[in-house]
């Protein structure tokens, strides 16, 4: 069965402001609160397209690898799939895109996944996702960067 996320959101700061703040693949710890640390395997850089961040999860201390695909600051996006994850999940792979909002010089931020789950399990894994994961980080940016 392929799932797929869409979760999408407006932030009130400018695109170069959100990028700076997400740009970073080994950053997450910064500001997604369900995330307690994250290290960069191999001492790569953070931001070097194979990378693999290593963290673990602030609620239940589960531990998600995941490898960076594609990163671009002129595209304001990057790619990455999930190696390792205490979810149900197979060939998982999610991006993380911006573009400005010209009215107001704000920011859309979209995240998306597809992956391969149990049948059974997709409802509550597209719901914890989307809203869980992808939502709660947007709703913490928006807290750090609007003030």
């Amino acid at each position: 069965m392929v799932a797929k996320v869409f979760t999408s959101s407006v932030i009130n700061a400018p695109i170069d402001t959100v990028w700076g703040k997400i740009r970073d693949f080994n950053a997450l710890p910064d500001w997604h609160p369900a995330i307690t640390d994250s290290q960069i395997e191999g001492g790569e850089p953070s931001d070097r397209v194979g990378c693999i961040r290593n963290f673990n999860l602030a609620d239940d201390g589960g531990n998600i690898r995941e490898q960076l695909l594609t990163h671009s600051d002129i595209e304001h996006t990057c790619t990455y799939s999930i190696l390792e994850s205490p979810m149900s999940v197979e060939n998982y792979v999610a991006t993380l895109r911006l573009l400005p909002v010209t009215d107001g010089d704000r920011t859309y931020a979209e995240w998306t996944a597809e992956f391969n789950c149990p049948a059974e399990e997709e409802t509550d894994l597209v719901e914890f996702i989307g809203q869980g994961v992808f939502q709660g980080g947007f709703d913490s940016l928006k807290g750090i960067l609007e003030g």
